[in-house]
């Protein structure tokens, strides 16, 4: 096969930087996935190899302009988003998943799903009182949750946001930590609160948690409950039993709204406990009204190496069954 090649003039030094990434990694990874050679010198940017994989490199770079040209950081993953939207034809899609912008953070970055099963998830949350996701850590389950929530109380559209998770571990560590029962279980809802600080700042937070208008609990705090005008979020789902994952559900009330995030492949339950999440999945999925959205290793947001971990543990998995 002859080679062709063609040059992308990119406006700034800036532009340029954003395009190519850290040492470069983003010009490696299209080129992984395209087969063309890309070589940046200064704002050119050389592609060479046949004509379709030059036409295949250069529609994936333009497609990545709403980036680069404000210099915006280009992840992997955006790259492979992009990859998929070429291979399946979703070309306007993508443009509507790049400009879809749900929140900034305190910082002033912009926050959007970044891959399309994130945006079904995004849409399943804004259309349903119930929804589940199910997918690897680093997919952006409770991150994305937290901030649609917290949009939407901030919005006044809520009363109250709740935040939960069932403390497994806590069981067993609890008794040997420092502190009051509150202090106790903070570290086991971390990360929730770690969601929550990216968009609001913390003694708002605190202001908001001492009136009840923000609720941060083990799940054991929702027994005997009615949950009306709230958002709800169950965080680490696949740690409840059924019954608590029924008990969790059935607090759900008037103007309310809950998701459910999880892990199936990631329970901390006794060997011989079925998990609530997984019963859920199997007797719930047919009830209109409830959103189903699962999410896989291609929807890691995190770290690339994540991606490359989550997916050696589902191959080790595999080869066990």
């Amino acid at each position: 096969m002859s080679e062709t090649s063609q040059i992308i003039e990119l406006p700034s030094n800036e532009s340029a930087i954003a395009l190519a990434g850290d040492r470069e990694d983003n010009l490696k990874v299209l080129s992984r996935q395209t087969g063309a050679s890309l070589v940046l010198r200064g704002q050119e940017l050389y592609i060479s190899g046949t004509a379709k994989q030059v036409e295949r490199v250069s529609w994936l770079v333009r497609s990545l302009k709403t980036f680069w040209q404000e210099g915006k950081t280009i992840t992997e993953t955006d790259i492979m988003t992009a990859c998929h939207a070429f291979d399946t034809h979703r070309q306007d899609e993508l443009e509507d998943l790049q400009k879809d912008i749900l929140a900034r953070t305190r910082r002033g970055e912009v926050i959007r799903a970044k891959t399309f099963r994130q945006r079904q998830y995004v849409k399943a949350v804004l259309n349903h009182d119930l929804t589940f996701c199910i997918g690897p850590a680093g997919t952006g389950k409770t991150f994305l949750a937290v901030v649609i929530a917290a949009q939407a109380l901030l919005a006044n559209q809520y009363e109250r946001l709740i935040l939960t998770r069932p403390a497994v571990e806590a069981g067993e560590k609890l008794g040997f930590l420092p502190g009051d029962l509150q202090q106790k279980i903070d570290p086991f809802l971390r990360p929730l609160y770690d969601a929550l600080y990216e968009l609001i700042e913390a003694e708002k937070i605190r202001n908001l948690m001492e009136r009840g208008v923000i609720e941060v609990a083990p799940l054991a705090y929702m027994r005997g409950r009615t949950l009306n005008n709230a958002f709800v979020i169950v965080d680490e789902a696949q740690n409840t039993t059924p019954a608590q994952m029924k008990m969790v559900l059935t607090r759900l009330g008037f103007g309310s709204r809950m998701v459910v995030t999880g892990d199936i492949t990631q329970t901390d339950l006794p060997a011989n406990q079925e998990s609530g999440l997984a019963v859920a999945q199997k007797i719930l999925r047919s009830i209109q009204g409830i959103a189903f959205c699962e999410l896989s290793t291609q929807d890691v947001v995190r770290n690339p190496i994540v991606q490359k971990i989550v997916a050696a543990y589902e191959q080790h998995q595999n080869q066990k069954k």
